[in-house]
């Protein structure tokens, strides 16, 4: 007969075992969530905090069945103004815009989509709702119970709580919490770039970071994001990657078609997260057409994960490349000016040398092989987005 003190360390010996192997398993199925760019759509940039639980239900419908869910568009995510009170226990509780969380979560993922949420380490969120401080463990057993898919965790209030050099711990805090859930949840971090994110943001769990300020609805501030982004790229990759902020596609002054491929072009070429933020049950053929451009989409999604960087700039006009899993390679004639420009890519500068095959990936039509070099005219705000490939002996 064991002593019954054998027995108890037996039992304590198992649960740290069992506990070990959950938070193994744990980490395993976090390591594998954003192996490419988070594709889907935010509720921020167009209904802030006007949405509500039937407006979230109608996007995702609409992602479900116009095409972007089978062009790659996956998680629906509701941003600020979600959140309620605590309960006794201490638990955060939807407002009245979001009656039934569960029940929500469960029709997204009716659809075969996946469900964000928002919050911040600090005790209020940007809109002065409840944030997730000194609630992290509950608010993860919450948001996993609910079936929560991602998270956004914005800083927001966080510096009345934290000094800057906690702002590291703060997030793996969170992440500590997510993990100990057993659920893979995508972790954004989103700080605007503070304390050079980009090179600490693995090491607390980020699947994605934001590198800039908050994005609008006008060409100005798209073009200073996206083109600030270029000396980021070693700092990508499957798993964790640069976010410039979401897409204004469709949105505000940014229905200008050339603008619109702009910014799509320049996301994938960044590898960066391709989060729509326009009303998907109102928006024309022209931006449904931009957001689902395979060929494109292609570019960001490459599983390769490299993101693109910048070979050349005359003045307004720029010349991106993005090396592909299949070694061929992508590269963007950006024309930033006031007026349309003949612009033109020497196959060297993107190590190239010799003929190339060249596809345009807006037009979906194969321009021919050429020798060292290819030029084009290039419209204001606008892009010529090409794929260069090795013709095979």
């Amino acid at each position: 007969m064991r002593h019954p003190k054998i027995d108890e360390m037996l039992r304590s010996c198992l649960l740290v075992l069992l506990a070990s192997s959950l938070a193994g398993v744990a980490r395993a199925q976090a390591s594998r969530v954003a192996l490419t760019p988070p594709m889907g759509w935010n509720s921020w940039n167009h209904f802030h905090c006007g949405v509500t639980e039937d407006i979230v239900r109608a996007q995702a419908h609409a992602m479900a069945t116009n095409g972007m869910k089978a062009a790659g568009y996956l998680y629906v995510n509701i941003d600020d103004c979600w959140q309620g009170d605590r309960d006794a226990e201490g638990n955060i509780q939807p407002n009245s815009k979001f009656p039934d969380m569960k029940g929500l979560a469960d029709y997204i993922h009716s659809l075969d989509l996946n469900f964000g949420v928002y919050s911040s380490p600090g005790p209020k969120t940007c809109a002065r709702y409840t944030g997730s401080y000194q609630h992290e463990v509950q608010d993860a057993k919450t948001y996993a119970a609910w079936g929560v898919d991602y998270l956004k965790y914005d800083w927001c209030s966080a510096p009345q709580v934290y000094s800057p050099d906690q702002m590291q711990a703060a997030y793996r805090k969170m992440y500590d919490a997510l993990l100990s859930t057993g659920r893979p949840i995508v972790f954004s971090l989103c700080q605007y770039g503070l304390q050079q994110v980009w090179r600490w943001g693995p090491s607390v769990g980020g699947n994605l970071w934001r590198t800039s300020g908050d994005i609008s609805p006008d060409y100005t501030r798209m073009a200073f994001i996206g083109f600030e982004q270029n000396g980021l790229q070693k700092y990508a990759g499957p798993g964790h990657w640069n976010d410039p902020d979401m897409l204004e596609i469709g949105n505000g002054k940014l229905t200008n078609i050339n603008e619109e491929r702009t910014q799509m072009s320049l996301w994938c070429m960044l590898a960066a997260p391709l989060l729509a933020g326009n009303d998907l049950t109102n928006m024309d053929s022209q931006t449904l057409g931009v957001l689902t451009n395979r060929e494109v989409i292609a570019v960001d999604q490459d599983p390769r994960g490299v993101e693109g960087h910048r070979v050349t700039q005359e003045g307004p006009l720029e010349v991106w490349v993005k090396a592909m899993a299949d070694g061929s390679k992508v590269v963007g004639l950006f024309n930033r000016s006031v007026g349309d420009a003949v612009m033109e890519v020497n196959f060297s500068d993107v190590g190239i040398y010799g003929p190339a095959k060249v596809r345009d990936l807006w037009e979906h039509k194969d321009l021919g092989t050429m020798d060292r070099s290819f030029s084009a005219s290039v419209p204001r705000h606008g892009v010529v987005l090409i794929r260069l490939s090795v013709p095979q002996p």
